[in-house]
């Protein structure tokens, strides 16, 4: 039991930050494509995230907060190495929870400050995470190569938030504001894709560990399915989108199922590519797990806690559920 509580924790830590960056991934990038939207559609792109983005986040306080007390090890480490990025990550947090609230009390001239602000927010949090990402990946480096590569992730990340954003307003959306999301996710789709093959072909490249686990026979022949299933998810979505982008109405939730989609398989051949090591070809989850009598304690918490956190999701999901209404101050 000892030795299967870390291997517990690092499923649970997984499963929160997969559940965030598509849960809060969507509703970054509806604030990422509120900037090139018409005024009445900037009300319905925020009424359609309303209800959802700030428990949203909840997942990500879960996540860390796991990182932290289970790991504490390889959370200084990480938390360390990554400290500018995490600050500027939870700057652009706030500033989108203040411009939230802000927006539907400001004055008309006020509005579209807040709107801006929002969209900032939205942009910092997003390019925060994809750079820490990038910068995770090639072990911290901060020359100029992982900082070049570090902001293309960032970038690739906030393209891959607007494809989840543009996928939720296809469902959410009404009138012209579903055909702009349509083009949004088309443009979107394509550099997602650089991003993803980015830390594909990185990945093992800094790694001899990792390259084996990929390209040695016979684990190449069992794991060739992921990037083939990859390749027909993103063909599904470019053309769903395309024809969304054409005035074509049908099957709107398919766009949004195909990008989740696609981010589950990208978590998971990252998730294979690190195990077991939680800084890679450094710490192990078992070096840096905490003492076993405090990960049985914590396990019992966080049975009590994971259950409510996935219930409350699941309800207020299907209460709200249904195509969005314009907002009336």
């Amino acid at each position: 039991m000892d030795s299967s509580l870390p291997l517990i924790f690092t499923a649970l830590m997984g499963l929160a930050m997969l559940i965030y960056v598509v849960l809060d991934g969507f509703d970054l990038g509806v604030g990422i494509l509120l900037r090139g939207a018409s005024d009445p559609d900037k009300d319905m792109m925020i009424a359609s995230i309303g209800p959802f983005w700030d428990a949203n986040e909840t997942w990500l306080v879960l996540g860390v907060g796991l990182l932290l007390v289970a790991f504490p090890m390889a959370h200084g480490v990480i938390l360390s190495s990554l400290y500018l990025p995490v600050a500027a990550m939870l700057i652009g947090l706030i500033l989108r929870g203040v411009a939230f609230d802000f927006r539907a009390k400001a004055q008309a001239q006020r509005k579209p400050l807040w709107n801006s602000a929002f969209w900032a927010g939205s942009v910092l949090a997003a390019f925060s995470q994809g750079f820490m990402l990038g910068s995770y990946i090639l072990g911290f480096r901060y020359d100029l190569v992982g900082l070049l590569f570090a902001s293309f992730i960032g970038v690739a990340l906030c393209a891959g938030y607007a494809l989840l954003g543009a996928g939720w307003l296809l469902m959410k959306g009404r009138g012209e504001l579903v055909q702009q999301a349509g083009r949004w996710g088309y443009r979107a789709l394509w550099l997602t894709g650089f991003g993803i093959a980015a830390v594909s072909l990185v990945t093992p490249a800094i790694s001899t560990r990792i390259f084996d686990k990929w390209f040695s026979l016979p684990q190449l022949y069992y794991l060739l399915p992921v990037p083939i299933l990859t390749a027909l998810l993103f063909l599904l979505a470019e053309r769903a989108l395309r024809r969304f982008g054409n005035g074509d109405g049908r099957r709107p939730w398919v766009p949004f199922a195909a990008s989740v989609s696609i981010f589950i398989l990208a978590f998971a051949g990252l998730a294979y590519s690190l195990f077991p090591y939680l800084v890679i070809d450094r710490i192990t989850l078992w070096d840096a797990a905490a003492a076993p009598e405090s990960l049985l304690i914590m396990l019992i918490g966080t049975a009590i806690t994971l259950p409510v956190i996935l219930g409350y999701t699941v309800y207020s999901y299907w209460v709200f559920w249904g195509r969005s209404e314009a907002l009336s101050y």
